[in-house]
Formats: C-alpha cells, sequence, structure tokens
C-alpha cells in the first residue's frame, strides 16, 4: 500500500524554474497536525525524504521543496571530506525558532530547490529550534554554526521565504 502522504509528483525535488512550483514554494505551510496520519506514514515519509535528499546531495529538506503542504523538514550535517553525513539526523515537525543570537555570520548557502545558485547569508550564529519530532514529542535543539544556519534556511523554506530573499551576491554557476 502506498503511503497517504507520498504520490509520484514527490518524488523529486521542485524548482523555481516552474511557475507553479516557485509558486507553491513561496507560500507559507500550514501546521502539520498528527492526528491526520498514521505512525507508518510518518515514518515512510521520512524514508522518502532523507532518499530525496541524499539524492541530491543535500544537508536539508522541508517537505514543501517535493511538493508537500507539510510543517516539516529533515536535516544532517555533512560528513568533514565532503561525502555523506555525519552526526545525528533530524526530523522537525511544526518548528519554530524560539530563540536566536544577536551575532550574524555570513556565509555562502545554496538551495536543491534554486539549482546551482548561491548567495551569501546573514543568519544567527546559534538558535534554539522548538518542535516535534517525527513521533509527535515536543523536541528542543540548540543548535549553532552550521546545523543552525541548516534550520534556519529550512524553517524560512516553511515559512515561503527562499534564501535568495535574504541574499547578497547572488550568482549561478554552469552544471557540470
Amino acid at each position: 500500500m502506498q503511503n497517504i502522504l507520498i504520490e509520484k509528483k514527490h518524488s523529486r525535488v521542485w524548482t523555481v524554474h516552474t511557475v507553479a512550483e516557485e509558486k507553491f514554494l513561496r507560500k507559507k505551510v500550514e501546521e502539520f497536525e498528527y492526528p491526520l496520519y498514521e505512525k507508518k506514514d510518518m515514518n515512510a515519509l521520512v524514508k522518502h525524504m532523507r532518499k530525496l535528499m541524499v539524492a541530491s546531495r543535500g544537508i536539508g529538506l522541508s517537505a514543501n521543496q517535493i511538493g508537500l503542504s507539510v510543517r516539516m523538514f529533515i536535516a544532517q550535517l555533512p560528513a568533514d571530506d565532503g561525502k555523506g553525513y555525519k552526526g545525528k539526523f533530524y526530523t522537525v515537525v511544526n518548528p519554530r525558532v524560539a530563540s536566536a543570537s544577536s551575532k550574524k555570520i555570513a556565509d555562502e548557502e545554496g538551495c536543491l530547490s534554486i539549482p546551482h545558485t548561491y548567495g551569501t547569508v546573514d543568519r544567527a550564529e546559534s538558535i534554539v529550534l522548538e518542535g516535534l519530532d517525527k513521533q509527535g514529542r515536543s523536541v528542543r535543539i540548540k543548535a549553532e554554526g552550521l546545523l543552525a544556519r541548516i534550520f534556519q534556511h529550512e524553517t524560512d523554506h516553511l515559512n515561503g521565504i527562499l534564501f535568495t530573499d535574504k541574499a547578497k551576491n547572488v550568482f549561478t554557476i554552469k552544471p557540470e
């Protein structure tokens, strides 16, 4: 039986290269309602999103990036050698930045939904993210550095904000 959350149109990362997909990516996603879905559906969705994130060589993916109006994202830090991942794998549902450091760090970002495009974005150096895990239990995560940047980027996605809306020095590279 197919997961009720996942349809064929959710089998790839949506991009700003089509008008309908960009319009969807720029819409704020509503809160996720746990009683509407079974545990097996949520587990299958997380597994599906992780497979897409890894195949796309991403470090974060929000549900609306695959066309789902579900307020959740997944994330994992890249390995030091840039091949694969390290540390904890995160699934955060209904994320909210509860607090952010006043110190901002400018760094380059890219996005799976805006392929081959990069720019410098100022983000809080550290944050506290609140939300739910995939079982619906409350989580409070203190993150700094790249993990804090990923969490802020993905939370922006769920609010209909793309990194290019905040970026300076945006540039595009030709695909190999």
